[in-house]
């Protein structure tokens, strides 16, 4: 309980303003409202012309909805850790020294394959300072459709095992302008609460790393896709180390706003692009809720997420893409989520609550479905 409560701090200091504003009750309704027509474009302010109107919904929506998001987040994300799922993406980076050590052998190795006259070009990438404490096992993250939730969620799963050894980088990507939002939680959750600047804070800011990318993840395809993967640690290996890949409640929004088509398109480039060994995690609303439809009538039917998933990834076990095909590791069609508690159950009812936690507003309970799938070598 103390550790989601540490979380609801964190939201409560980052969107204190929001919250105590006199319109805030309004701007719920306006966001519900949008997210209820499955308007997602309008309840997060997509395509906006007006960037602080926009800014002013994503801070709602967060203050609002993602503090139960991340509290989720975070109970599955251990509960995966703690079945071993993510032991063999944990990866452990080379001293200072090593890595530049083997970055200047491999620039040497490009450098002699390269025609007479030709120099090579500087990695972009390589401009990023990127964190990483050396002798720590280390957790890369995507979070496609990923904001304030996932951040915070991340954040309070390394703050169980940061002691331990674990830190982490996170790269979130959504069509919606996260970016602000997400900058102001990752200074939440790398410093003190404060009205307790004497406690640590939930990571030290040696321990997570993160960056925001605005983009539809429609339109990336394959290269596109393969720019927002993590960029790997110094590794002995010359293969990049396997990533958690997670689509947090947004598949079904993908099918519904954009449909099966484009969606299944980019599930198979994603599939092209995502390292042997890593993971996807598919969370999602259970039920009816997550249900959609094909076709035209009178031949229209409702088809459920979870069907249309597994006939698009574990069809890779027949015709492999790039390489590559899904294994399922985890299904759970039905899951609730209590808050107060340190984990997710079965079945049952869910109702409100607050579980004893404190923050402004009310909280509630929430039903959900998850499905974990691991990438493997096809060849």
């Amino acid at each position: 309980r103390r550790q989601q409560q540490h979380v609801l701090d964190v939201f409560r200091s980052a969107f204190g303003d929001v919250l105590s504003s006199p319109a805030f009750a309004a701007s719920v309704q306006t966001v519900k409202q949008a997210l209820f027509a499955r308007d997602f474009a309008a309840a997060f302010g997509i395509g906006s012309h007006d960037r602080q109107a926009g800014n002013r919904l994503l801070a709602v929506y967060a203050a609002r909805w993602s503090p139960t998001r991340a509290l989720c987040y975070a109970a599955v994300l251990r509960g995966i850790y703690d079945q071993g799922h993510l032991d063999p993406l944990l990866h452990t980076p080379l001293s200072s020294s090593a890595a530049a050590r083997r970055k200047q052998q491999q620039q040497d190795v490009k450098t002699d394959e390269l025609p007479d006259g030709e120099q090579q070009q500087p990695d972009s990438a390589s401009a990023v300072p990127i964190r990483q404490p050396v002798g720590k096992r280390q957790l890369r993250v995507l979070g496609i459709g990923g904001g304030a939730a996932e951040m915070v969620a991340f954040g309070s799963f390394l703050n169980q095992d940061y002691s331990a050894g674990l830190a982490g980088e996170i790269t979130l990507v959504d069509a919606a302008a996260w970016g602000d939002v997400v900058s102001t939680l990752q200074t939440g959750i790398t410093t003190p609460e404060p009205s307790t600047p004497k406690e640590p804070p939930m990571v030290p800011p040696a321990y997570l790393s993160s960056r925001f990318s605005q983009n539809d993840v429609l339109a990336l395809g394959h290269d596109g896709l393969a720019a927002l993967m993590p960029l790997p640690p110094s590794s002995s290996s010359s293969s990049p180390p396997p990533v958690l890949v997670t689509l947090l409640f947004t598949l079904n929004e993908l099918f519904t706003s954009s449909g099966v088509g484009k969606t299944t398109a980019f599930l198979l480039d994603l599939t092209s692009t995502v390292p042997v060994g890593s993971l996807l995690l598919v969370v999602d609303s259970s039920g009816s809720y997550s249900e959609t439809a094909i076709g035209a009538p009178p031949a229209k039917r409702q088809y459920p997420m979870q069907w249309l998933l597994d006939r698009i990834l574990l069809g890779t076990q027949k015709e492999p893409v790039g390489g590559r095909a899904w294994r399922k590791l985890e299904a759970h069609d039905s899951v609730w989520f209590r808050l107060g508690t340190s984990s997710s159950s079965s079945g049952g009812g869910g109702g409100g609550g607050g579980g004893g936690l404190d923050y402004p507003i009310p909280l509630e309970n929430m039903r959900y479905q998850m499905h974990l799938y691991r990438a493997e070598d096809a060849s």
